[in-house]
């Protein structure tokens, strides 16, 4: 005897159906089997049947069938057996084959008899086409319902929604001058990875909102962390787009198990739902669009620019073939200390010949005067420039510093004023409070001590003998990009950023 309910609110709230199907037990002992002789399988108590993965009450239905154990199977309907046929059907074979009877409320079936087996068949395929119209009914309507923008999601890190449904900027000033500055970072910075590191060397947290149990919506710090800043420079929500449908399920994928849910990125036009100017922005969709395309250019692959790295070829990503117009690729040797720039795009694809070879220590020399030439009209403004963005970013981390401290200072405050009202000869609680007060305090004093530390190591302006080095630094270029403080990928930078003003 088999008994499933679908779902686990089917079982808490609607009892009257696992009542009918355990009673089935006296209809099989009417039918003329003994009481020791009736199993019931009910392990599959609050799962679906659109599959017999993950049941283990089907998967030892049939197995029992196939070691001829079952004379009859009994279930209040067919559905609850399988709504799925490649798994009904598997089961009919085994039961023709064990000669093992079929029986639910409406009559007693032999599998080995057509009439029998073709209405079985049916009842199989209309628990299948029942279970596939219940779920395209909901899909139609989450789809329309996404289209025009009120399916609900939880907000990305820096939103908030409020109990009206409305989605907003989080309140904490603090939440929104981290999420303001890792855009603006990723904006001169380029790379996932730079800005991750200057997020770690500042000890900047993302502040994340608690979305499950019992803190649920309350704020929490976290280390910042790739996949999560990733998927950030890819949401356009913050761009102040609605979005649905970015991950969908591709079947083959799900098959395969990788991965293992099935969901793959789609493009753009795919997408169920996108709305435009629906949700408070912290970038530009221009900016989204930017970020995006700076990540395609990030990716190793031949046909990209790719981000700047460490290797002496100055102009890995940007040296296109006369021959077949495709970017050329850089091969070292002698353990990197040179290299040349390649194309086979021809030998490759086509069996043609090699399109050309160029030396670059040569290459290099010649771009290096161009550059430096391209650089001389505009040094000074320039480093004056580079001064006044490098002041704004120190200030930017002043005023993290300065929220962190105050939401500090609130916590310590508010520890001590618990630890004040509680009764004095309560020592139980008392205690509790005072190593809390004790906690937060510590916890302010290092962060006004490292604070003080980031203030010397980082003034808050430039003094004017700062800027009078840094104005006679202007005045010999060479000399800054020959300084073996500079390294290769400043350098490849530095080219990139004339090229594009160019």
């Amino acid at each position: 005897m088999y008994v499933r309910q679908s779902t686990l609110q089917k079982v808490n709230h609607h009892q009257e159906s696992t009542r009918l199907q355990y009673d089935l037990v006296n209809q099989a002992q009417q039918l003329g089997w003994p009481l020791d002789q009736v199993l019931v399988i009910d392990e599959d108590l609050g799962k679906s049947g659109a599959s017999a993965e993950g049941r283990t009450g089907f998967q030892r239905l049939v197995t029992e069938v196939s070691l001829n154990h079952v004379g009859l199977i009994l279930g209040i309907e067919m559905s609850r057996l399988a709504c799925s046929s490649k798994d009904w059907h598997q089961l009919l074979e085994v039961c023709v084959l064990f000669r093992t009877l079929i029986a639910d409320l409406d009559g007693l079936y032999d599998p080995s008899q057509y009439n029998d087996r073709l209405l079985l068949g049916l009842k199989g395929t209309m628990s299948e086409a029942e279970l596939h119209i219940l779920k395209q009914r909901m899909l139609i309507g989450k789809l329309n319902k996404a289209q025009r923008g009120e399916l609900r999601f939880d907000p990305p890190i820096g939103y908030l929604r409020r109990p009206s449904g409305e989605i907003i900027l989080d309140p904490d000033e603090q939440v929104q001058q981290v999420v303001r500055l890792i855009f603006r970072k990723f904006q001169e910075i380029g790379t996932l990875n730079g800005v991750l590191r200057y997020l770690v060397s500042q000890e900047i947290q993302l502040g994340v909102r608690v979305r499950i149990g019992n803190n649920r919506g309350e704020l929490e710090w976290h280390k910042p962390n790739r996949i999560t800043w990733q998927n950030m420079l890819k949401n356009p929500a913050y761009a102040g787009a609605y979005a649905y449908g970015r991950r969908q399920i591709d079947p083959r994928k799900k098959q395969l198990g990788k991965p293992r849910t099935g969901r793959v990125a789609s493009a753009p036009d795919d997408w169920h739902a996108l709305i435009k100017d629906r949700l408070p922005a912290y970038i530009f969709w221009e900016q989204y669009q930017q970020n995006l395309e700076q990540l395609r250019a990030n990716q190793s692959r031949a046909e990209t620019i790719r981000a700047a790295r460490h290797g002496s070829a100055l102009l890995s990503g940007l040296l296109v073939c006369q021959f077949c117009g495709c970017r050329m690729t850089v091969h070292y040797s002698g353990h990197g200390q040179t290299h040349e720039y390649v194309c086979n795009r021809l030998l490759s694809d086509y069996a043609g010949q090699q399109c050309q070879r160029i030396p670059g220590q040569a290459l290099n020399q010649f771009i290096t005067t161009q550059v430096l030439a391209a650089l001389k009209p505009a040094a000074l403004e320039l480093s004056l420039q580079a001064a006044t963005q490098l002041e704004t970013a120190r200030q930017e981390l002043d005023t993290v510093w300065q929220q962190r401290l105050e939401r500090a200072t609130i916590e310590a405050e508010r520890a001590g004023r618990h630890y004040q009202l509680v009764e004095p000869e309560n020592r139980l609680v008392a205690r509790q409070l005072a190593k809390a007060w004790e906690e937060k305090s510590t916890v302010q004093q290092q962060l006004q001590e490292e604070y003080q530390r980031f203030c010397q190591q980082q003034p808050c302006q430039w003094s004017t003998v700062e800027r009078t080095a840094i104005e006679q630094l202007a005045h010999d270029i060479p000399k800054l990009w020959d300084a073996s403080t500079t390294t290769q990928a400043q350098r490849k930078e530095i080219i990139r950023q004339v090229k594009k003003s160019r």
